[in-house]
């Protein structure tokens, strides 16, 4: 379905920053430092447990020559390789053992990268939705550039150029929320609102934008969530969009939501999404990596697959992987394609 251009302007026009700093399009309860000392001092914290997780090791034939169809592989909590009709293209890179500005504190990964940069194809796109530390790794950007130079395209939030320029970094796209940029032929990204913050400092509080990713290649739309609360913009997002193909959506870090609802969804709350943004296909992220909130660690897929079954939506249609697995999703056109081989090999 074609994309209403006259309306993608209009909205790009009304969203800027308010003096310095950026804000939700959707007012939000904004908790400060007191609100997190509660909750981290508050009686009958506990440090979540569950399952560890076994991390599938992705085969690197597969990798560097991917099929006709779209492919997916999962590294982790946001970070996803995406391959289609040439590209690939990363999000949210965080390979590092923590989360962190220090590598001897903060939050360490509870499940294992399943590769390292050296193991990854060429890449030809990162999508990035903000700057958090659990999104915006140093280590790992620093390693992509060094691999790849500067045929590597990152695509960036508004105000986070100059972090980037300051470690040589030239080849960027930095975009406002409603705004795109045609990167090639085949593909077009689009920078779209979500529900959150920034800052990694304090302070930097909202001083760069944050949001989420919608790149189309070859007409195929995959949506990238990034971090999010709830909120109307999703439905915005649909109207704009629907129907996108395969969707990227956040299911965890969600406990307590007295503290978190603002700024992170429930898996309740991804089905929502799920649906308010036409998701032909949907791929659950942000759980089962690193230890952020209170819920135990195997919880956010149980109630995923609970909430699916309680908003009508098929388990097949939003998918949870494996930490390294690699799924393809076969398109009307591959699948033509692969009938028309099978019956050209027939005759």
């Amino acid at each position: 379905m074609p994309i209403d251009r006259e309306k993608l302007a209009a909205l790009a026009a009304q969203h800027g920053p308010t003096g310095h700093r950026f804000r939700n399009i959707e007012p939000t309860v904004s908790h400060g430092l007191g609100d997190f000392l509660r909750w981290q001092l508050g009686p009958g914290r506990r440090f979540p447990k569950g399952k560890r997780y076994n991390v599938l090791r992705p085969d690197a034939h597969r990798l560097n020559q991917p099929p006709e169809a779209p492919q997916l592989t999962w590294l982790g909590h946001a970070s996803f390789l995406f391959q289609y009709g040439g590209l690939n293209v990363l999000t949210d890179p965080v390979l590092s053992e923590r989360a962190s500005p220090f590598t001897f504190v903060g939050p360490k990964r509870y499940t294992p990268p399943p590769l390292d940069v050296a193991a990854l194809p060429t890449i030809h796109r990162v999508l990035l939705s903000h700057n958090h530390y659990d999104h915006l790794d140093e280590s790992t950007v620093r390693q992509l550039h060094r691999r790849f130079g500067d045929a590597l395209c990152f695509c960036i939030p508004t105000g986070l150029r100059p972090w980037f320029e300051k470690r040589g970094i030239q080849n960027l796209v930095e975009l406002g929320w409603w705004e795109s940029r045609v990167l090639s032929d085949d593909d077009e990204v689009f920078f779209l609102p979500t529900q959150h913050f920034s800052g990694r400092g304090p302070r930097d509080g909202n001083a760069t934008l944050w949001g989420s990713w919608l790149i189309e290649i070859d007409g195929y739309r995959l949506y990238f969530g990034g971090d999010t609360g709830y909120g109307g913009v999703f439905r915005q997002i649909g109207d704009l969009f629907a129907p996108i193909d395969l969707a990227l959506l956040p299911i965890g870090a969600y406990e307590p939501r007295w503290f978190m609802s603002p700024v992170h969804v429930s898996p309740e709350e991804a089905v929502h999404i799920h649906k308010d943004i036409g998701a032909q296909q949907s791929v659950a992220m942000h759980w089962g990596t690193f230890v952020l909130t209170d819920e135990p660690m195997d919880e956010p897929p149980r109630r995923l697959q609970q909430a699916l079954e309680g908003q009508g939506v098929a388990e097949a249609d939003f998918r949870v992987m494996q930490h390294g697995e690699t799924h393809a999703f076969p398109t009307e056109v591959n699948q033509d394609r692969e009938a028309g081989t099978l019956a050209d090999g027939a005759a």
